[in-house]
């Protein structure tokens, strides 16, 4: 038996490193861990960002929102603060703005051979703890092969548009069920967790996805006693 776990981000998005971490911690913690299946899409914040060399990430965000540029570092900070306790070195200081079709090409093509989650994570911390352009086709290159790509099957793909539509697939599907942001769980095309949430909350609705799926009534998390309806005591 499978647990599909449908997963949309942008690897622009602090939240979804964090959500991704904050999964894995409930994944390790899930007696079923053998029998998921996880698979990552494409979800752009913003399509239409053009690249802004030398800009930071504050004026950016300052700029998006409408704030000055002492809120955005406080902002900043405290998601540098939220990543730091799910074991994640954040450093938006270094951080290129870009826009991030093509890393999301790249996944598109790290899922058909199995390495999605793989080239997620490469993304996740080249841009978010290592200060990387992922919007430089050299770079993606070099992630992707740092995920078990293949280099010349990379630059092929870069070169071109291939997995473009598989992107616009993604994103057309986001809006189909509903999703307003990242990152977004989908449990088994039925439960929706949105948010970088508490581990224990994925553990709970992992629980209890396998257990509906195998019709057994009561489980247990963490040594509590819960239903499938969704009660815990």
């Amino acid at each position: 038996m499978k647990l599909k776990i449908d997963i949309w981000s942008d690897v622009m998005c602090p939240f979804c490193y964090i959500g991704k971490r904050k999964f894995e911690m409930a994944l390790d913690k899930f007696e079923h861990k053998d029998q998921v299946e996880v698979e990552w899409h494409s979800f752009q914040l913003d399509a239409d960002l053009k690249p802004q060399p030398g800009v930071s990430v504050y004026d950016y965000l300052a700029k998006r929102k409408n704030i000055n540029r002492e809120q955005s570092v406080q902002m900043h900070q405290q998601v540098t603060d939220m990543a730091a306790s799910v074991g994640l070195k954040y450093n938006f200081d270094k951080a290129v703005i870009a826009n991030s079709f093509d890393a999301h090409r790249l996944l598109q093509l790290a899922k058909t051979k199995g390495l999605g989650d793989k080239v997620e994570e490469e993304l996740f911390r080249a841009y978010f703890c290592e200060g990387k352009n992922t919007g430089d086709k050299a770079v993606l290159v070099k992630l992707g092969v740092a995920a078990g790509l293949n280099e010349k099957e990379v630059q092929k793909m870069l070169e071109g548009n291939a997995f473009s539509e598989e992107v616009k697939q993604d994103e057309q599907r986001s809006r189909e069920i509903g999703v307003r942001g990242v990152p977004f769980f989908l449990l088994e095309n039925k439960y929706v967790i949105s948010g970088a949430q508490d581990s224990t909350i994925f553990l709970q609705a992992l629980t209890q996805v396998y257990h509906e799926k195998s019709q057994l009534k009561d489980f247990k998390v963490d040594g509590n006693t819960c239903t499938t309806d969704g009660n815990c005591d």
